[in-house]
């Protein structure tokens, strides 16, 4: 092996944990890096994913909204409309809960790429002093960037937009549907009402429980944490000073 080959060898040799690499926010401080100017163009690049799928997203809820509300409009506009127009309803805002849940388990995945970034390496350029929060994030993200994986189960991401958005919107459809079967017909008993063709009130009724009662299950199911959040609640006077204001 030449001498070369040795220095290149070296060159690779390097502990991603050992503190004068974990910590090279402070280095893109003092001077530019190949390294640093690699990070900042990853960064870019998971801000423009995220914002991406956060759109996605929000196209989602964009289309729940739009349905309901033209469900809504129809079903009142004429007693004789069927109530079941509203249970279709209901089945479509839970398959776009599907669909959403699936688009948030990507979301998060880059959410948690920017996140560690944040963490890591931003918060560490601007205050040195405080050292990193995660010291194997370089050994983190690099195995996530071999081997891209989802970081929140299904069940946790269906909660998340359930409490979020969609239990509001089941609760429109089902405050909606009782008081179209019971309001709207007062000379028939609300059971009477509920039926389906041949199918009895009773079991509309009961399927329609059965499925406000799994979503709610869903939704408050204690379960471990694992998205990466943001924000937390804190003190915004911390923040905002007034004496250093000026006004």
């Amino acid at each position: 092996m030449t001498d070369n080959d040795e220095s290149d060898t070296n060159d690779y040799d390097v502990d991603p944990e050992a503190r004068d690499q974990r910590e090279i926010g402070r280095e893109m401080v003092d001077e530019s890096t190949g390294l640093g100017s690699v990070m900042a163009h990853a960064y870019r690049g998971e801000l423009d994913q995220a914002t991406t799928w956060r759109q996605r997203l929000d196209q989602t809820t964009t289309w729940s909204v739009t349905i309901i509300a033209a469900l809504l409009t129809w079903a009142f506009s004429n007693p004789d409309n069927p109530h079941y127009i509203l249970l279709i309803g209901m089945i479509i805002v839970a398959i776009f809960v599907g669909i959403e849940a699936r688009r948030y388990r990507d979301y998060d995945v880059y959410r948690s790429r920017i996140r560690l970034l944040q963490q890591n390496l931003l918060a560490n350029a601007l205050d040195p002093s405080q050292g990193v929060v995660h010291p194997d994030w370089r050994v983190e993200l690099g195995r996530d960037y071999r081997t891209p994986t989802l970081k929140v189960s299904l069940g946790e991401a269906l909660a998340n937009r359930l409490r979020r958005v969609y239990l509001a919107l089941l609760g429109i459809l089902l405050a909606a549907w009782v008081f179209r079967i019971t309001a709207f017909t007062p000379s028939q008993e609300w059971l009477t009402s509920a039926r389906i063709a041949i199918v009895p009130g009773s079991v509309v009724t009961g399927l329609v429980t059965l499925l406000y009662t799994v979503a709610v299950a869903v939704a408050v199911w204690p379960r471990e944490r694992r998205a990466k959040g943001e924000f937390r609640e804190g003190n915004p006077d911390a923040w905002k000073d007034d004496r250093d204001d000026g006004g």
